[in-house]
Parts: structure tokens; C-alpha cells; sequence
């Protein structure tokens, strides 16, 4: 076998196959299915600083190679998440990582505060990139200002590893990204989803019930390999890839276009055990291309 381990800042992974959040709930949900600490490790699902119902059905569509979400970042809140689920995650043998998102950079910050005083948690996910909330989220991924304020509010109370999602949705990537670096993130990670839409031709009206939604799947893939290629080579921080990856093939072209690690997202729903088949599909690779570690072939392009 071989060597599978990665290093996101002082964030050490037994490989470099992640969840993405929003798609893996809280990780329990999957535990029938796959051993989790079989993983490099899981992002559970967005939290916030207060509770959040999230947007009106329909939420979700599929479209030709993907599916549209607007799900609106639904969760109890961080306070129910250190008290009931936290004593549920704590003990798992892998990395758990909380996705943290606000309306505020003072929100954003006063949520990854809270988590950071849990012991089992070393890391979290800032996610400035959503594009399913109508305020927040989106707003402040897609200016290198509004990045630089929510990581620079983060980084003064958060002391733990930080990754930094980053939007597709925007006109330079690697700008963002390295807007991020500067204000101490550890690593980024992308793409969030791109901003789409379906319409029901016989309703006359957007099949999501705030018109648009974020687009995943193997749609995006293209999309996201070209920004991964991009900001690896724009940042001195880890990235961590994630878009469209449907396979170990999929996975191999990220770390090949320099990410360190990756997500994996709307694959879950189709094969909830598609994180342990890409692993295991990454290993084989790495054995019969005589590659001793997957560390080999990070940005191996030429």
C-alpha cells in the first residue's frame, strides 16, 4: 500500500479523501455505511451562530449531470451542535471539521469561537462562498474585501486550523484566494457550487422556490479542476479540491492539478459509500504506477 497521508497546515490526515459539507449531514448518518474513521475526514453539515429554517420547498432539482440546491444552510445553531452532537463526534478516530457560516463577519466569529473551545474539533470550514442564503454567505466571498473581513474577524478568536471555501462564482479565483492567505487562513478550499437555475415549463415558473439555486455534480468538474489548477498555483497554502468528483479517477486529476486533499459531495447521495471506494480507488493507482506516497503526484503537472 501506500503512503496516503497528507498534511492540511497542522491538520494531519491517514489520507487525503474529505466529505463536503451539506452533503454528509452530520457523518452518523453514514455510519452504516462506511466506517468514518476510515476517512482523511468529514465536514459536517453548515452551522450557524443562531438557528436557521432554511429556505421554502421545493429546495432541490436534478439537472443533466448534477443537481440545484437551495437549501439555505438549515441547522439547530452551534450551541445545539456543541451540546448534542459534538458528544456524538468527539470520539471518532478521524478529523471533524465544522463548515461555519453568518450574515456578519461578527457572527462568523463569534460561532467559530464556540467551536473552538471543543477539544475533538481541529478545524472548521468557513464558508464565505453560499449561494443559497439571500443575505450573508455569497456577499462577502465574492470581494476580496468582503473575504479579507470575515477571515481577518475569524483568525483573531478562531486558533485552530482554518480552511476557507471559496465561490466559483466569481472574476478571479486566485485573487480571492490569496485575499484569504494574507489574512491567515491554513488552507482553501473549492469550489462551492455554481449559481444555477431550473424552470417547469408547464408552471411557468423556477422549479426552486427562490428561482436559483447552487449547482453540483459532475457538471462542475471542469469548472472546478481549472480554479483548483489556478489557486494551487497562486498560494503557498494547502488546497483542498472538491467539485464534481465522482470517482478516484476524478479525485486523482484534483491532486494532480495540486489540490492536497479532496471533498466529496453529491457523489454521497447516489453511493453513500463512494468515499471508502475512492480511497481504496487511490491506493490502487498510486501501487500500480510504483508510486510510493500520494504526495508523489500533488501538482505533479507539468
Amino acid at each position: 500500500m501506500a503512503d496516503l497521508k497528507v498534511n492540511i497546515g497542522h491538520l494531519a490526515l491517514k489520507n487525503p479523501v474529505m466529505t463536503a459539507s451539506g452533503t454528509f449531514g452530520y457523518g452518523l448518518e453514514f455510519a452504516d455505511f462506511i466506517p468514518l474513521d476510515g476517512l482523511g475526514g468529514f465536514i459536517v453539515k453548515g452551522t450557524t451562530l443562531k438557528a436557521r429554517e432554511g429556505n421554502d420547498y421545493p429546495r432541490m432539482a436534478e439537472t443533466p449531470s448534477g443537481m440545484l440546491n437551495c437549501v439555505g444552510l438549515q441547522n439547530k445553531g452551534v450551541d445545539y451542535f456543541c451540546q448534542h452532537i459534538y458528544p456524538q463526534l468527539k470520539d471518532i478516530n478521524t478529523n471533524v471539521i465544522v463548515n461555519v457560516s453568518g450574515s456578519s463577519p461578527d457572527d462568523y466569529a463569534e460561532c467559530a469561537s464556540r467551536i473552538d473551545a471543543l477539544d475533538n474539533i481541529p478545524a472548521i470550514e468557513l464558508n464565505i462562498s453560499c449561494p443559497n442564503v439571500k443575505d450573508g454567505g455569497m456577499a462577502f466571498g465574492v470581494t476580496c474585501a468582503g473575504a479579507e473581513s470575515v477571515v481577518k474577524a475569524v483568525r483573531e478568536r478562531y486558533h485552530k486550523t482554518l480552511i476557507v471555501k471559496l465561490s466559483p462564482n466569481v472574476t478571479n479565483i486566485a485573487d480571492i484566494a490569496r485575499a484569504c492567505e494574507a489574512q491567515g487562513a491554513d488552507s482553501v478550499s473549492l469550489i462551492n457550487t455554481l449559481m444555477g437555475m431550473a424552470i417547469d415549463i408547464e408552471k411557468r415558473r423556477p422549479v426552486l422556490s427562490i428561482g436559483t439555486g447552487g449547482l453540483s455534480g459532475p457538471a462542475v468538474k471542469p469548472v472546478a479542476l481549472r480554479m483548483v489548477w489556478q489557486v494551487a498555483r497562486a498560494v503557498k497554502i494547502p488546497v483542498v479540491g472538491l467539485g464534481g468528483i465522482m470517482n478516484a479517477h476524478d479525485a486523482i486529476e484534483f491532486l494532480m492539478a495540486g489540490a492536497t486533499a479532496i471533498e466529496i459531495g453529491t457523489a454521497n447521495f447516489i453511493d453513500p459509500s463512494v468515499t471508502i471506494k475512492v480511497r481504496d480507488g487511490i491506493d490502487r493507482w498510486l501501487d500500480d504506477h510504483g508510486c510510493h506516497s500520494v504526495r508523489e503526484i500533488i501538482g505533479c503537472l507539468d
